[in-house]
């Protein structure tokens, strides 16, 4: 009977949770609610800690991860070599392939017409011409609208010694001015620039005749004084042209004109 009342006024065995009870088991007997000490070794609550993003590998994967590092290698250890060579070499990276056209063209003749015309004076320049845009056609409204930049020609024919004025673009060739030098054109300065000019002609660019006002910019003032003074020296002779004037002298049109009068003549004879 005495032991079982010692059994009974023994205290109570403290609850056991395996590890994690032995680390929150309290001096008294009781449940510790303090925050357990976790293991940080390499042993966990539930076994061997886990790291997040990492899994094993076999032992395959490992094999391939191997085998990929060896080829990159190589690969690089190659592409090393080839540029070696090509530096110690480069006329061995010349290609010698030769490749034959679909298609062959056969070389044709442009011609600018200015074949039969003699260049009285040129010069470079930027062209405006003063009408409406795309945006404002047939609106009326005009403004200034830049042309191009090239050389403008005074052009004078070898035949009838008629003398025109000739702008093409830079690199397209394009034609953006081109009119006979009328006498009645007058070149005013423009805004009283010293290098600039503008005036209104007849002009045929376009392929159709139409009154343009241009303006056109030098580099410098020289530049405009020599167009002016070659533009007004084809004025003068464009009005002597029109008086009735003969044009330059030209041994084979006068050695045809002979003839012709010689035929002429002779047919008279003949008349009864």
């Amino acid at each position: 009977m005495a032991e079982q009342v010692k059994a009974a006024d023994a205290p109570a065995p403290a609850l056991s949770f395996g590890n994690f009870a032995d680390k929150v088991a309290s001096p008294s007997g009781g449940f510790n609610f303090k925050a357990p000490e976790f293991n940080t070794g390499n042993q966990g609550l539930f076994g061997a800690p886990t790291k997040f993003g990492e899994t094993d590998k076999k032992e395959g994967d490992k094999k391939e991860d191997e085998v990929e590092r060896r080829v990159e290698t190589s690969r690089r250890r190659a592409d090393a070599r080839n540029l070696i060579s090509a530096q110690a070499n480069p006329e061995a990276q010349e290609s010698t392939a030769e490749f034959t056209p679909v298609v062959q063209l056969d070389e044709v003749e442009v011609k600018t017409h200015e074949e039969d015309e003699d260049v009285d004076f040129k010069i470079r320049a930027k062209l405006f011409r003063f009408s409406e845009t795309l945006l404002n056609k047939g609106s009326g409204k005009k403004e200034w609208i830049e042309r191009g930049v090239g050389e403008v020609k005074i052009l004078k024919h070898r035949e009838n010694s008629m003398v025109r004025v000739l702008m093409r673009q830079e690199k397209t060739m394009k034609i953006i001015c081109n009119h006979v030098v009328d006498p009645r054109i007058e070149l005013e300065p423009n805004v009283g620039s010293d290098r600039s000019w503008v005036w209104s002609a007849w002009d045929f660019s376009s392929g159709e005749l139409e009154d343009t006002i241009f303006a056109i910019r030098f580099g410098n003032s020289d530049g405009a004084k020599e167009y002016k003074a070659a533009f007004e020296k084809a004025k003068s002779h464009m009005k002597a042209l029109k008086d009735g004037a003969d044009g330059e002298a030209n041994a084979e049109a006068d050695a045809a004109a002979d003839a012709l009068a010689g035929l002429s003549a002779g047919a008279d004879k003949e008349k009864p």
